[in-house]
């Protein structure tokens, strides 16, 4: 699209690259020299920006060691006449990372900034700087907006594999050159091991990158912090971090599988030597927001959670919600009130209000788990339902009462251009919700997009409930369970918003970037 020029590469790839170059990997697999500057605060982990705004963003980066974090702005890759701005001292309290808020940006416009880290003692001395670029949202509709998203990264042991190039997923969702990426949670797998080996279907065997902190399943805030540090091991992760700007939530393995408030492990899970789910989240949560640019997780930030709302300009909010944070118990789901749902009440009364007061042209709600797919959760042997669905197909139940709740007040109020993504369930599918199939009939149509996994295994397509009339219009997914990314099955999504039209376009990508289904929806319906 000519209103959105690429970046320049050679700039970005530079920077990213050097930090490559330093990264010591684990031993057997090979270690890079040092920077030239040895002895100087180096920025082995990349860049990463987040929840950028018309005139703002976050600039993330982690330090080898104590060092002040400095970050110039500039048009052009050039960097003539920078813009400098002086963020936070980062030490071992956040891990050595830190985030900077950049203000007062142009609106629409490819930002080009670079990190350097200073020492703490002597500010002549910086490491080597690492560069990355990132657009401001346009205030301006005729410049549409290009975002992608997934979820579900390293997954079920299957890690960085370096005889297949790592996550060769991101240079693919790079080369679109989208405006964001949506991650919809499972960022990492707290609670997946990730070992040096696997053996595939085929007699071969899949390779891992290996670190001390993915030997175990994470219960130390060290752990977690590896758990993050992980990835960024991924030179294809680094270089998309340094050109697309994320808006991050989260989900269960981030803690782990199936968590929810208040829950106690079970003795027999001898691989947890602490049993509070609520001790585990708050260190994991820390960790999140450490590892992520979120502007509400920020040190000393007041709201202090992971749902909010990302303005994207007149055609877009993003509405990044928490499905974990505040729900109640997984449970066989069949209760007739449900006060708490997967929601909470506060988050629900958040997002009813956001909703009515938005005047973008398309609102996407950015859940974290489907709608009317069914996940079981057989965590602790017994048939307990992990997110709303739980296969029966009359009238809502237990957390159903309150998507019913939600999808009323979307209807009564008129508000138009709804559209839910979603990741998962480690395939991928598209799911039109229609009130004359449902037992449910207070609502207006709606569609529903699911992507993923990133890289992780694939599985069977859920089973679909029947309460809010889905139909599964596509799918793409395995026969077969834990498929590894070997075999295929990894995928993203695209979404393509027309600053003429205002047309909303969903593609559903293969891990190569192939277009599998792609469906245009109409600006300005109250249902689709």
């Amino acid at each position: 699209m000519s209103h959105r020029p690429f970046p320049g590469r050679r700039g970005v790839l530079r920077g990213s690259l050097a930090a490559s170059a330093a990264l010591t990997l684990p031993v057997g697999l090979g270690a890079a020299p040092a920077f030239a500057r040895s002895g100087r605060p180096s920025a082995d982990w990349g860049v990463q920006t987040g929840d950028v705004t018309t005139d703002s963003g976050l600039v993330w980066v982690r330090s080898d060691r104590s060092a002040r974090m400095i970050v110039e702005t500039s048009a052009t890759e050039s960097f003539r006449d920078p813009r400098r701005w002086h963020g936070p001292l980062l030490g071992p309290d956040t891990d050595f990372t830190g985030t900077t808020r950049l203000h007062g940006l142009p609106s629409g416009k490819q930002i080009h900034y670079r990190v350097l880290l200073a020492d703490p003692d002597d500010p002549r001395r910086t490491g080597e700087p690492v560069t990355g670029t990132f657009r401001t949202v346009s205030r301006h509709r005729r410049d549409g907006v290009r975002f992608l998203w997934s979820g579900d990264l390293a997954g079920q042991g299957w890690g960085i594999n370096p005889d297949r190039g790592g996550y060769r997923i991101y240079d693919a969702m790079a080369k679109l050159n989208p405006d964001f990426f949506l991650c919809s949670g499972d960022n990492i797998y707290a609670d997946g091991p990730i070992a040096a080996t696997q053996a595939l279907p085929d007699g071969g065997t899949w390779r891992n990158v290996t670190t001390e902190e993915k030997a175990k399943v994470a219960e130390t805030l060290a752990e977690y912090r590896g758990n993050f540090r992980y990835n960024l091991l991924d030179d294809n992760l680094r270089r998309f971090n340094a050109q697309v700007p994320s808006i991050v939530q989260w989900d269960d393995h981030e803690v782990r599988n199936n968590w929810y408030p208040g829950e106690v492990i079970a003795s027999s899970d001898t691989r947890y030597t602490e049993k509070s789910i609520d001790v585990l989240a708050a260190r994991a949560r820390r960790a999140f927001g450490e590892y992520f640019p979120l502007s509400t997780l920020r040190p000393g930030a007041k709201e202090g959670r992971v749902h909010r709302v990302l303005r994207q300009g007149p055609l877009l909010d993003v509405f990044v919600l928490d499905m974990r944070t505040y729900r109640d118990a997984n449970s066989p789901d069949d209760q007739v009130t449900d006060p708490q749902g997967i929601l909470g009440r506060e988050q629900l009364e958040w997002l009813k209000r956001e909703l009515a007061r938005s005047r973008a042209v398309w609102k996407v709600i950015a859940a974290d788990m489907p709608i009317g797919l069914v996940v079981p959760d057989t965590t602790e042997g017994r048939p307990n339902f992990e997110a709303v669905a739980q296969g029966d197909p009359g009238a809502p139940l237990g957390r159903e009462l309150q998507i019913a709740e939600l999808l009323r007040f979307v209807k009564h109020r008129r508000i138009t251009g709804t559209v839910w993504l979603t990741a998962d369930v480690h395939h991928t599918s598209a799911q039109h919700y229609q009130p004359s199939r449902a037992a449910f009939t207070d609502f207006e149509p709606f569609w529903e997009f699911v992507s993923g996994p990133l890289n992780a295994g694939a599985f069977p397509a859920s089973a679909l409930d029947a309460t809010f009339g889905p139909e599964r219009v596509f799918v793409k997914a395995p026969t077969a369970s834990n498929v590894s990314p070997a075999g295929g099955y990894q995928f993203f999504g695209e979404v393509d918003i027309d600053g003429g039209s205002g047309e909303l376009t969903v593609r559903l990508r293969e891990q190569d970037g192939t277009v599998l289904f792609t469906r245009t929806l109409q600006p300005g319906r109250v249902g689709q």
